[in-house]
């Protein structure tokens, strides 16, 4: 007996709840419920963003629920109710099942299997007919279709649920900053997070100076060495980790991990396709960054090293390092504007607030947190492998030049950690010294800068 029109736009009402809840999570809103003698055996909803899994659509899932449900891979006598055409993957995974029917509601004229670009179920070559009927409902699923695509278009970088985003307005107006936002969030590792970056100076200069901050800083670190090297007609890339600055921080401590954040710089690295590379470096963003070029040497031709370490787990973490850990530790809720306040007398109250900034409240201070404790101390620790596989590569197979610049009132990765660091740079000159400067090195960066600029640009020797 052929179903009423009336229990078919029933169960389509079903999957309609199915596909809204697809769009709350991020996914293309399309939802599927599988039904057997009026009885909703298995629902459906895409989630191949969220399962890393490209045969995770609506009707597959469905498909497999029901099947596990009925303990048979033939679902003989069901109707499978979706919101979209099927694609060729799942009507070949319908066929497969001998499913009675399929209900679809609105076309898809792009992948449609059912009829729009091919019909699979009119092959009758095939062993198995399966009866279909299409546009029930139609008007309703083509509506959530648009309208998550419209809001998409608006918003190509939709918030993660576990995840928080300063708002821009906390951004408005700092002193030295002039530079427009750019951000990505399609890189695998990302995982659809928000990363917030500069790119600046033209794509085919002679250089590009990639700039790493480190914790508790963001690319404002590198306000007053961007100019020189953009007034030079050099290229500038500053990413934002994530975690902090204008890129998107996850809610929990635990979701920063060592691998994880070197494996999104790498991915950057490799996206925007970064050539002739002055690496920059500085506290985490020489923990991170000094890892890089091992994995892309053809990359980069230059190193620019300030107050920072390779943590390889087979030597003792400096016990200026060892205070700073413990600090971060039982006082979590530290103020950043007065941490860089204490260290750099000559910056102004404006300035000094702008590293607070990102970090309007506890929640978006995870990074802020893990990040101490995340610095690989032993030799199994996360990270610690890679870094000696990168000090193995500055000892013995670095080619390019290089150049070290120490803020020597840095009680935590100061001269004695950065001269020990220079050892196992393959041919590293005589540190550029500043009396002044401390941990935060760049808020003295014009010098350096200007300094670094006549050292990478001059002829090699």
């Amino acid at each position: 007996m052929t179903p009423s029109p009336d229990r078919d736009e029933a169960f389509m009402r079903l999957a309609l709840d199915e596909a809204r809840a697809a769009a709350q999570a991020g996914e293309v809103p399309v939802g599927a419920v599988l039904v057997k003698e009026g009885q909703v055996i298995a629902t459906g909803r895409n989630a191949p963003i969220a399962t890393h899994d490209p045969s995770a659509h609506a009707e597959m899932l469905a498909l497999r629920e029901g099947a596990r449900r009925l303990a048979n891979y033939r679902l003989d006598g069901c109707t499978l109710y979706v919101t979209l055409e099927p694609c060729a993957m799942c009507s070949g995974a319908m066929l497969h099942a001998r499913l009675d029917r399929v209900v679809f509601g609105a076309s898809d004229p792009k992948t449609g299997a059912a009829g729009s670009v091919i019909d699979l179920f009119a092959q009758t070559p095939l062993n198995h007919q399966t009866q279909v009927r299409g546009g029930v409902l139609a008007e309703q699923g083509a509506e959530l279709l648009r309208t998550f695509f419209k809001e998409r278009r608006m918003n190509p970088h939709p918030l993660r649920e576990d995840a928080l985003r300063t708002p821009d307005a906390a951004f408005e107006d700092l002193p030295g900053y002039p530079w427009a936002p750019r951000y990505l969030s399609d890189l695998p590792a990302l995982e659809g997070l928000r990363l917030h970056y500069l790119d600046e100076g033209p794509r085919d200069a002679p250089l590009t100076w990639l700039c790493l901050h480190g914790n508790p800083a963001w690319s404002y670190l590198y306000r007053h060495m961007l100019p020189v090297f953009l007034a030079a007609g050099h290229r500038v890339v500053a990413p934002d980790l994530i975690g902090f600055g204008k890129s998107d921080k996850p809610k929990k401590d635990a979701a920063h991990r060592f691998t994880w954040h070197r494996q999104v710089l790498l991915e950057f690295v490799e996206r925007l396709d970064l050539r002739d590379v002055v690496l920059v470096v500085q506290d985490w963003g020489g923990l991170l960054g000094l890892t890089l070029p091992p994995a892309a040497p053809g990359r980069y031709g230059g190193l620019l090293v300030m107050n920072t370490t390779l943590a390889t787990g087979d030597t003792p973490l400096s016990p200026g390092f060892l205070a700073w850990r413990e600090m971060c530790a039982s006082k979590p809720d530290f103020s950043v504007s007065r941490l860089f306040a204490r260290g750099n007398p000559q910056m102004s109250e404006a300035e000094c607030a702008a590293y607070d900034a990102p970090f309007p409240d506890k929640g978006h201070r995870a990074a802020l947190r893990a990040f101490p404790p995340m610095v690989p101390e032993f030799p199994d620790s996360d990270g610690a492998a890679v870094s000696r596989e990168a000090r193995r590569f500055w000892r013995e197979q670095w080619q390019g030049r290089s150049l070290m610049a120490i803020g020597q009132q840095d009680p935590v990765l100061g001269e004695p950690v950065m001269r020990a660091l220079r050892e196992q740079i393959r041919g590293c000159p005589e540190p550029l010294l500043l009396p002044q400067a401390g941990h935060f090195v760049q808020e003295h960066g014009g010098p350096i800068a200007r300094a670094a600029l006549a050292h990478f640009s001059s002829p090699n020797p």
